[in-house]
């Protein structure tokens, strides 16, 4: 299937549900606006992901407004994309752009328009529609447009010519839709995945005591625009030594030193999908013998939470494997201390952990780094105002990551004083359990040393 295929059955798939909810509607969804970074200088540009979803085009200033006709046994789906018109004097210093005439045979819908004309157009398609469905409270822009296109339509009350009445969240739809990845969305992750992998390689092959953390997120960056990444999906952590134990740390101008260890979580974005990777490992690439403790209690805490990653088990189910294994381990370590807390379960009940692992160990991924789709769901059976968390199916994908961080502290042994760990990996859920996309890149502690010490 060609990609504007693929586009054009999302759409479609859309248009049956929204034909399913209210027999008729009109769907709008805009793409993200270009943001100024400062005088004459803008943010590098990046569509927004629903937008991109059902229409593959990448450009600023677009809208899709969507169509739907009941005619008492099926829908009749017209697709309209308001995009900028050609203009040449703006592409001589902005770069090309597609037009509302090259539109339709290249997105493969069936009319575009100059964005220019979005205003005086919508208001004739929503001229006696029912239902409306955009994003709800988006912002004060998006909500001041709706109330001008409803305006528009309500002075032409005496023509008999009737506003929506009803107003639907086209987020809910989308999101449900973009949680299940097809085969083509999985290829695109899988070398996404490939391409973070190899960057965190080269780190790892790159680190030498006496570096800065800015001169390894310079590495990673290098083989994600070289392998033909468009972007990185978030900003780089890239965190030595006690900032580490920060959980959303940037890469900074801290010396990395001999003896400590270097936390990378990076990962790129291709065609619009995001990887996510985090990977731990030693500066002089010699694990002591506290991080070695940790690092292993960390890595068997995400097998833990790999074996519980199938479908039919919950979204919580790998946290929760994920954490007996992690709170065992501060046990044996002493971190915690059995004789105050009891048992394992009373640990885990209380939330003892918490001073050392204070993040969940999953979260969805696919076009945004924390992907839409809800995490609870309600059930036939579950109790009314009460959603179970849900059910783990094929085509979902998320990230595997259990850490502990560990800041000094008069009660803590000084041997593990500032040391983070974070281990994550990205999972697609198959039929039979889960496929690691990430793991091109070692992940226990032997193949770590083994690599740094061959370079």
């Amino acid at each position: 299937m060609n990609k504007t295929n693929i586009y054009q059955l999302r759409r479609n798939t859309l248009a049956e549900q929204i034909f399913a909810k209210t027999g008729s509607g009109i769907a709008v969804i805009s793409t993200a606006p270009e943001l100024s970074r400062n005088r004459d200088s803008e943010f590098p540009y990046r569509h927004d992901s629903d937008f991109y979803y059902l229409t593959g085009f990448e450009e600023p200033g677009a809208t899709l407004v969507m169509k739907i006709s009941n005619d008492g046994k099926k829908y009749r789906l017209e697709s309209h994309l308001f995009c900028r018109p050609k203009d040449l004097e703006r592409e001589i210093w902005d770069g090309i752009r597609l037009g509302p005439e090259a539109a339709p045979q290249t997105l493969g819908i069936e009319y575009a328009h100059s964005n220019l004309e979005l205003d005086k157009k919508l208001a004739d398609l929503l001229a006696d529609q029912d239902a409306i469905y955009i994003r709800l409270a988006e912002n004060a822009e998006a909500d001041r447009r709706l109330r001008h296109w409803m305006k528009q339509v309500r002075a032409q009350a005496r023509s008999g010519i009737n506003p929506p009445s009803e107003f639907h969240d086209i987020e809910a739809l989308i999101h449900e839709m973009r949680l299940f990845k097809d085969a083509h969305e999985i290829d695109v992750m899988r070398r996404a995945a490939a391409i973070s992998a190899r960057a965190h390689i080269r780190a790892m092959q790159t680190c030498k005591p006496g570096m800065h953390e800015y001169q390894l997120e310079a590495e990673l960056l290098h083989e994600f625009r070289n392998s033909g990444a468009q972007s990185v999906a978030y900003n780089s952590i890239v965190a030595g030594g006690e900032n580490a134990c920060i959980l959303h740390y940037r890469a900074g101008n801290t010396e990395l030193l001999s003896g400590e260890l270097c936390l990378i979580d990076a990962g790129c974005e291709l065609d619009g999908y995001a990887s996510d990777i985090t990977r731990t490992f030693p500066v002089n690439g010699k694990f002591t013998g506290s991080q070695r403790a940790l690092y292993d209690i960390t890595l068997a805490a995400q097998e833990a939470a790999i074996t519980v990653t199938k479908p039919g088990n919950t979204f919580m189910q790998p946290h929760e494997a994920a954490l007996r294994v992690l709170t065992q381990g501060l046990l044996d370590e002493k971190l915690l201390k059995l004789s105050e807390l009891g048992s394992l379960d009373n640990a885990i009940e209380t939330g003892a952990y918490r001073r050392f692992y204070m993040h969940r160990t999953s979260h969805w991924l696919g076009m945004d780094v924390h992907d839409v789709g809800s995490y609870r769901e309600a059930t036939q059976d579950s109790p009314k105002n009460e959603k179970p968390w849900r059910i783990l199916k094929s085509g979902m994908v998320i990230t595997i990551e259990p850490g502990l961080y560990v800041r000094p502290a008069d009660d803590i042994d000084e041997k593990f004083w500032n040391i983070g760990i974070r281990i994550e990996d990205d999972a697609v859920i198959h039929d039979a359990g889960c496929e690691l996309i990430s793991r091109g890149v070692p992940v226990k502690a032997d193949e770590i040393e083994a690599l740094m010490k061959n370079f």
